[in-house]
């Protein structure tokens, strides 16, 4: 991949095209392709127009995403903004000093709870982390957090489930 790479940037072009271009790379490899590719993106300006099955390349790479289903685009807009549509819930992981019942947060659902542990699953235009976070200290007191967002994988399933279709996902990183 590294060589079909240097082969394209040859010509020092506008635009690259890429098809899978992580397909078959070690973790180190991918990593080092998608650093290489962002900066091609964001120093020198090259439009790097790619095609992916592997969503993490999308969101590591691209700011616009075009969702195919069988010839035809039924999504096109920003990663952010397609996450904000279709992620749903987030789920607010929370440690607590010692372990309890599971906890009563309006606006939340505990969906899981493991010894100290509680996830509280809540509603990303309705709520926001803060302000349950807030709820829970109220309640108890918070030794750790972490937040859980909807993975990109399950979006484009949802996106795609709606379509009733299944297809290939094209993204563009961001213009220079």
């Amino acid at each position: 991949m590294r060589g079909e790479l240097a082969a394209a940037l040859l010509h020092d072009p506008e635009m690259l095209f890429l098809d899978e271009p992580t397909i078959g790379l070690d973790l180190v490899s991918k990593d080092a392709v998608r650093r290489f590719l962002s900066s091609l993106n964001r120093e020198q300006g090259v439009t790097v127009l790619l095609t992916t099955h592997d969503l993490v390349d999308v969101e590591r790479l691209s700011d616009r995403l075009l969702i195919v289903d069988r010839g035809r685009v039924i999504e096109d807009s920003t990663v952010a903004d397609i996450k904000a549509r279709h992620g749903g819930s987030r789920t607010l992981v929370v440690e607590l000093e010692d372990e309890r019942p599971p906890l009563s947060v309006p606006g939340a659902e505990v969906v899981r709870t493991e010894g100290r542990r509680q996830w509280l699953a809540f509603s990303r235009g309705d709520h926001t982390a803060a302000a349950i976070l807030a709820q829970v200290a109220n309640q108890a007191p918070v030794r750790d957090l972490a937040i859980e967002e909807t993975a990109i994988e399950e979006i484009v399933g949802r996106i795609y489930a709606s379509a009733q279709g299944s297809s290939t996902v094209t993204s563009m990183p961001p213009s220079a």
